[in-house]
């Protein structure tokens, strides 16, 4: 039987050889109808009936016995096809539809011959399978060749391709700015690749956009023009200039592409004019005509999120966008879009950071009689990102002040955060009057408490800061550190001030604490007494280190400009900043600088009382003639029973010594000292006791009143607003 099917399949070829050519013509004929899109093609269109002819001719010649099917080769026509559909980016699965279907409805046209040579005989099944057989492993040769010609032809566009993406990848996303980024695609794309490259990104995404803009009139989502590049200078200028907003129309082409999210190769025709902006009407008012002749329109989308429109435009009379184009492009903005997403939340981050940042900075000079400030708060370049340094002011009893500066480790909004957390725990701290080394203790409880109870991925949580008090009547300063460098103090050279702007500048020289967090180590106050009008300057790191500058070198510039600086704290700051940052710091930057002043004798009146019930006469009469001298007689019936009140309280509950202490600055105040420890608190009292209303009336009388503990006892205080300050 084999020689039998042998000899008929030789006879058939023979039979076929002459009729090959309409044989040829008929098959290309039913490929065609199948997959019109071929004929787009003009080379294509060219060459496929004559690979058909080849494939019939080759086949015949298998069939014949001239060929071994497993050693065929396939033809030279269907090698020179599949470089052509790879030259115009026609995808491989449609290479591979082809050459099936046109093997497919060649093995048909043979077996209708060979079933009417064979008469419906008992050799017409074995016919039928041994043509299927050869048919088919005749194609599945084919196929791996044809794959391999296309594959081949592919790689070598593609190293020729003027954009490749290893080259995109080092360009793009240099900076951690969002129009930077898509410039930067913008610029990469019209490298002899487009001719107009254009990058939209939807307005609510945007770190500086409208989160609800309003909706437009086609119903379409705003987007702004963050950057777009053309090649012809000398062309139009652009339909939607950068960064302005625009949408559009439903149903344009860009508009299908972003519902989609799918990225799309489009032909441009003359009535996509009326709903792109970038193809517009001619000139003169004529008819739509297109500037482009494709165009590849690439959704941006990152981590699941839609982030706007990438555009490459060619214009007419250039190659076409292919296939191979469109996959190019659409790694390229893969890669843009990734940029563009880290910077977008780089950018959000940051400035949520820092406006959180700032909120919790001193909005507004606080006046208080004890120095004059002045400060700043310059945050870090755009790539180091927000720290987490901070500055305060705080007012303190007995016309005192608390000036502090902090840094907290690491960066963004999550050291934003922790910044204001420490803040706040230092003003609650101050306000019960700790000293330094006891509220540095407190503050570092604070900080392993929130180890404890916060576990992050950007390390140990830990701070530095320093905390210092200076009184303006002993004028002596306390100060402790927690891991904090230290404060610089410049004193006049003068004795009494006459040429503040000749001064002597050095450092501290105390013990440094350890950071906060570390737990179980102690901190230590060190106290001097500046002369008036003395300058104490604090900052964070920043100030004095940077990439191109040692420590010790921003330490000597700071010292030199301290000793030549005028007396306006506000003027020193400017200068400091000049001389030790002329540019954008790579650190934050916290700096506070204070001018220390003085409450003289004519401001302080001080009474040692006995520990003895009729000392409290003797109070109020010198609280009533003090304030008499200091022409303050209306405040009199209210400071006496303030007095009165406090005085009684020192003598039954605390010990003695007692003394009274009067401070007139921008408020009345008024402080018992005694040695006990025991702090006072209000309570209320019952209808028919007999005490317990004294600081209720104290802190109805007074505008604040408390308590501070000090190393001999405590003192009890309580201030009067001045005619000047409550008309303010």
């Amino acid at each position: 039987m084999d020689v039998d099917v042998d000899d008929f399949l030789r006879g058939l070829a023979q039979e076929l050889r002459p009729r090959a050519g309409p044989s040829a013509e008929l098959l290309w004929q039913r490929l065609r109808g199948v997959l019109p899109d071929l004929s787009q093609y003009p080379d294509i269109a060219v060459l496929a009936p004559r690979e058909t002819a080849a494939h019939v001719l080759t086949f015949l010649d298998v069939l014949e016995g001239r060929l071994d099917v497993a050693e065929v080769e396939a033809p030279p026509e269907a090698l020179e096809v599949a470089r052509g559909f790879a030259r115009h980016g026609i995808p491989i699965s449609t290479l591979l539809r082809a050459h099936g279907l046109g093997h497919m409805i060649m093995l048909q046209l043979v077996q209708g011959e060979a079933a009417q040579l064979t008469g419906g005989s008992e050799l017409n099944g074995a016919v039928a399978t041994r043509l299927v057989a050869e048919a088919f492993e005749y194609a599945d040769r084919g196929s791996h060749q044809v794959v391999a010609a296309y594959q081949e032809e592919r790689e070598s566009r593609l190293r020729r391709c003027p954009l490749p993406t290893d080259e995109a990848g080092r360009r793009i996303g240099a900076t951690l700015d969002v129009a930077g980024t898509a410039q930067e695609l913008a610029d990469v794309g019209t490298d002899d690749f487009a001719d107009l490259v254009t990058v939209d990104l939807f307005e609510s995404l945007l770190p500086d956009g409208d989160p609800c803009p309003p909706t437009s009139q086609t119903g379409g989502r705003v987007l702004r023009r963050v950057a777009q590049r053309s090649v012809a200078e000398d062309g139009p200028g652009a339909p939607v200039a950068t960064g302005s907003t625009h949408t559009y129309p439903a149903g344009s082409a860009p508009d299908r592409a972003l519902t989609a999210g799918q990225p799309r190769l489009h032909h441009i025709t003359p009535t996509d004019a009326h709903t792109w902006p970038e193809v517009h009407p001619g000139p003169g008012g004529g008819p739509p005509v297109a500037r482009f002749q494709t165009a590849l329109l690439l959704p941006l989308n990152a981590r699941g999120n839609a982030l706007g429109l990438a555009q490459f435009f060619r214009r007419s009379g250039a190659r076409p966008f292919d296939e191979d184009d469109l996959a190019l492009a659409q790694e390229i903005t893969a890669i843009a879009a990734v940029h563009i997403d880290n910077a977008r939340r780089y950018t959000w981050e940051r400035e949520t950071a820092l406006a959180l940042q700032r909120s919790l900075l001193p909005q507004r000079v606080v006046e208080q009689p004890a120095v004059e400030t002045a400060s700043r708060y310059l945050p870090s370049s755009d790539r180091a990102g927000v720290g987490g340094d901070w500055y305060d002011v705080i007012v303190l009893s007995g016309a005192r002040v608390a000036l502090v500066v902090g840094d907290v480790v690491g960066r963004g909004l999550g050291a934003a955060v922790t910044m204001g957390r420490l803040r706040t725990a230092v003003r609650a701290f101050a306000d019960i009057d700790l000293m330094p080394d006891e509220l540095l203790t407190r503050l570092d409880d604070v900080v392993i408490r929130l180890q404890r109870e916060e576990t992050t991925d950007e390390g140990e949580l830990s701070a530095t800061c320093l905390y210092a008090v200076y009184d303006p009547v002993s004028r002596r300063c306390s100060v402790a550190s927690a891991g904090h460098v230290l404060p610089a103090v410049a004193t006049p050279s003068t004795v009494d001030g006459s040429r503040p702007d000749a001064r002597s500048a050095d450092f501290l020289d105390m013990p440094i604490g350890p950071p906060l967090g570390l737990g179980g180590l102690p901190f230590e106050t060190a106290q001097f007494e500046p002369a008036e009008g003395s300058l104490l300057v604090l900052w964070t790191d920043g100030l004095v280190r940077s990439r191109t500058r040692d420590v010790d070198d921003g330490r000597a510039v700071l010292r030199t400009v301290l000793t030549q600086a005028p007396d306006a704290p506000e003027q020193i700051c400017d200068r400091l900043l000049a001389a030790l940052l002329p540019g954008r710091p790579d650190d934050d930057v916290a700096l506070l600088v204070a001018r220390t002043l003085v409450l003289g004798p004519e401001h302080v009146a001080t009474l040692d009382l006995p520990s003895d019930p009729a000392a409290v006469a003797r109070a109020r009469r010198f609280t009533t003639e003090t304030l008499a001298a200091w022409g303050l007689e209306h405040l009199s019936f209210g400071a006496e029973l303030i007095v009165s009140e406090l005085v009684t309280n020192a003598i039954r509950y605390g010990k003695g010594p007692i003394q009274l202490r009067l401070i007139r600055h921008h408020r009345l105040t008024c402080e018992v000292f005694d040695a006990g420890s025991a702090a006072p608190h209000l309570r209320r009292a019952r209808t028919f006791d007999e005490g317990g209303r004294g600081l209720l009336l104290v802190a109805q009388l007074a505008e604040r009143w408390g308590t501070r503990p000090t190393r001999e006892g405590k003192v009890i205080w309580a201030e009067l607003t001045l005619p000047t300050e409550r008309n303010r």
